[in-house]
C-alpha cells in the first residue's frame, strides 16, 4: 500500500477583509502519497496559492486537519512550523529568493546552517546537490553572474540539500522563457524519478503536463483531481 505524505481533511480558510468574510479555501480534502508528481492549477482567486501556503505550513487552516509526514501540524505554533518547513520541506520559488552577495555554494548551504550541520559536511552536501542539478562549474558563482535557468537550479539544489520529504514549487517556471522552462521540468522529471515527492503550483497547461496528476481548483474546491495518463518526459 502507498504511504500518505500529505492528508488533508475538510480544510477551510477564510480571512476577514473589513467587515467582508473572504473565504479562499472551502472545503478540500487531498491525499497525496510519497514519491507522487502533482500539478495544482486554477485560475487567480481559485484557492491554490493559499492551500499551497497551508501545504507548505506558512499558514494554518481556519478549520480542518492537516498532516503532513505523520504529524498533525493543523494547529501548531509559529516556531514549531518553521522547524517543520526547514527540516520537511524543500521549497522552489518563481522569484528564486538567492542572497545577492553569497555563491551559489553558499546559498545552497544556507538551510543546512539552519539544521546544525557541521560546516565541513555543509560544504560536501552542497557541492554534491549542485553537480545533481549540473552546476559543478559554476559553484563560486554569486546569483548576478548566472543566467535565469542557472539561478532556478540553485534554488532546486537550495531546496534539495536537507533532502526534504516534501518539495513545493510555486510557478517555477513563471520568469523563465519556454526553452529554459523546459529544461528545468527535465530536472524535475529526474528528481522525481529518484523517489522525491513533487507538488507544483502552475497556471501553465504546458507546464502542468509534466506531472503526473493534476489538481484543479476552482472558488475553493477541488473541481478535479486526474490522473496524467501521458507525462511529458
Amino acid at each position: 500500500m502507498k504511504e500518505k505524505i500529505i492528508e488533508i481533511r475538510d480544510i477551510k480558510r477564510h480571512y476577514k477583509v473589513g467587515t467582508q468574510v473572504v473565504k479562499a479555501i472551502r472545503n478540500i480534502s487531498i491525499d497525496i502519497f510519497k514519491g507522487e508528481y502533482v500539478a495544482i492549477m486554477g485560475a487567480s482567486g481559485s484557492g491554490k496559492s493559499t492551500l499551497m501556503n497551508i501545504i507548505g505550513c506558512l499558514d494554518t487552516p481556519t478549520s480542518g486537519q492537516y498532516i503532513l509526514n505523520g504529524k498533525d501540524v493543523s494547529r501548531l505554533s509559529d516556531d514549531r512550523l518553521a522547524e517543520i518547513r526547514n527540516s520537511d520541506i524543500g521549497f522552489i520559488f518563481q522569484v528564486f529568493n538567492l542572497l545577492p552577495r553569497n555563491t551559489a555554494l553558499e546559498n545552497v548551504m544556507l538551510p543546512l546552517v539552519y539544521s546544525g550541520v557541521r560546516k565541513t559536511e555543509r560544504k560536501v552536501r552542497a557541492e554534491e546537490t549542485l553537480t545533481d542539478v549540473g552546476l559543478d562549474d559554476r559553484m563560486d558563482h554569486r546569483p548576478n553572474e548566472l543566467s535565469g535557468g542557472q539561478r532556478q537550479r540553485v534554488a532546486i539544489a537550495r531546496a534539495l540539500v536537507n533532502n526534504p520529504a516534501l518539495l513545493l514549487a510555486d510557478e517555477p517556471t513563471g520568469n523563465l522563457d519556454s526553452k529554459i522552462s523546459e529544461e528545468i521540468m527535465q530536472l524535475f522529471a529526474e528528481i522525481h524519478k529518484k523517489g522525491n515527492t513533487l507538488l507544483m503550483v502552475t497556471h501553465e497547461e504546458n507546464i502542468a503536463k509534466h506531472a503526473h496528476r493534476i489538481i484543479r481548483l476552482k472558488d475553493g474546491e477541488v473541481e478535479s483531481d486526474i490522473i496524467n495518463e501521458n507525462p511529458v518526459y
